[in-house]
């Protein structure tokens, strides 16, 4: 380590940062993992005292759900993270729990999905709490549990705050990020704003027929079938849609493109059908942008080399674009295979979100964005992942996901994967941004 990534260790907020990236929680739902996660919860607690001392309530295994109370509970807002990491793969440069610094930046599973966003959330809080602040309208912290496998505590959270008859004026929770090098030709960081976020829809596709000895086969099979059909849905492309935050994007983002684009962008209104068709030009960031995506991931079918499969399965993820619904992929799936003697099972069926309205709680975090990150261009845009916050449009109609750090192209291929980490500066950018928008709520 060098003597100035030395200096920025000796930082109390990076140091507690690195305490809770070390803490490996993986929801596993296994005793280990349960223990993780109270260590984490009481590493919190001391960590942040004065947060503690408010009114918190355990949600679900290893939830919180905290009410700070402010001036006026007329417009409470809840600002969201997630306690819970996916498990390390790859081959990391930096041991995935070990927090080490290097680079300038912290290293570790958490950095960028979610710990950081939860840390920082509770670093501005504390700091707020320390000077006696009291915001001007209530602010709840829920901060889940189980957000990487589809768990319960974000139903459980928006259960308890139904209970207290809670009418969150907006939800803030991950997502978009100011994004460095977001769009091909564009210079200036693209701070996204998730107005909304694709459905995620789980298909299982399974054949059955005569099964055997491997040395006697038949001809097209269970599994050859089920092959053939994956061919086909492998080369199904969904009808492209530009909803309107997607325009919005490219209007505000064709001062920044080459010359030549912005006339395009600027009117995109008008030429939409053929940017819809151009998309796909731009990379798959791009092109899932403006459709639903099919994913196969899992495969099962013979249990030995030797054998001839009874029955053959695969899984399908589904990112349903805003513009169709579960049916619409289901039709276009079951068109696309040209096999009914494959079944469809919808094994869990998401459809988009609604729309979050760009209104005055939309400015507002676009206006902490301009002070906080004066270099970015502020956009909403559809998220193209899944959140706990989709099941807060139960209660509340301003649902944002937005992560207040900037992320570089190989960041935000690194979560889920192998190196994920956050650079030292853009974490204290982070804190500053929620601190700003705590001290920015309206009366």
């Amino acid at each position: 380590m060098a003597a100035g990534e030395a200096d920025r260790a000796l930082d109390p907020a990076i140091a507690r940062l690195q305490a809770l990236i070390r803490i490996p929680t993986v929801a596993t739902g296994t005793e280990e993992a349960a223990a993780h996660f109270e260590d984490l919860l009481a590493t919190l607690a001391r960590t942040y005292p004065l947060l503690h001392a408010l009114d918190v309530t355990r949600i679900a295994a290893h939830g919180l759900l905290i009410r700070w109370p402010g001036r006026s509970s007329e417009r409470p807002v809840v600002l969201m993270a997630h306690l819970d990491v996916v498990p390390a793969v790859g081959e990391w440069r930096h041991p995935p729990f070990s927090a080490e610094i290097a680079d300038g930046a912290i290293w570790g599973r958490g950095t960028l999905d979610d710990k950081a966003s939860a840390a920082a959330i509770c670093e501005a809080a504390e700091a707020l709490l320390v000077e006696g602040f009291a915001p001007e309208q209530d602010i709840w912290i829920s901060l889940g549990c189980d957000e990487e496998v589809g768990g319960v505590a974000a139903r459980a959270a928006v259960a308890e705050l139904q209970r207290r008859g809670v009418q969150p004026w907006f939800v803030i929770d991950e997502g978009g990020a100011i994004a460095e090098e977001a769009f091909p030709g564009v210079a200036p960081p693209l701070a996204v704003i998730g107005v909304a976020e694709k459905g995620t829809t789980t298909l299982e596709l399974s054949v059955t027929g005569d099964g055997g000895h491997a040395s006697v086969p038949v001809r097209n099979g269970p599994t050859v079938r089920l092959a053939k059909a994956l061919t086909r849905i492998d080369s199904l492309s969904m009808p492209g849609h530009l909803p309107e935050p997607t325009l919005e994007l490219f209007r505000r983002i064709a001062p920044h493109v080459p010359a030549a684009l912005r006339p395009a962008l600027g009117n995109i209104g008008r030429v939409s059908p053929v940017a819809v068709r151009l998309m796909p030009l731009a990379g798959p960031e791009a092109s899932s942008m403006t459709r639903t995506t099919l994913a196969i991931t899992t495969l099962e079918a013979s249990p030995a080399i030797n054998v001839i499969a009874t029955s053959a399965k695969a899984g399908i993820n589904a990112r349903v674009m805003v513009g169709d619904t579960v049916a619409d992929v289901v039709a276009a799936v079951r068109s696309a295979m040209r096999d009914d003697a494959v079944e469809i099972t919808v094994v869990e069926a998401g459809e988009p979100t609604p729309i979050s309205p760009m209104d005055d709680a939309f400015g507002l975090l676009e206006a902490c964005v301009g002070e906080i990150f004066p270099e970015a261009v502020a956009t909403p845009y559809v998220m193209m992942a899944a959140t706990d916050s989709r099941f807060f449009t139960a209660i509340c109609e301003r649902v944002y996901r937005f992560t207040p750090f900037r992320m570089s192209k190989a960041q935000r291929a690194a979560i889920h994967a192998a190196d994920e980490h956050l650079r030292i500066e853009d974490y204290r950018r982070g804190i500053d941004w929620y601190r700003l928008l705590m001290e920015r709520l309206p009366g």
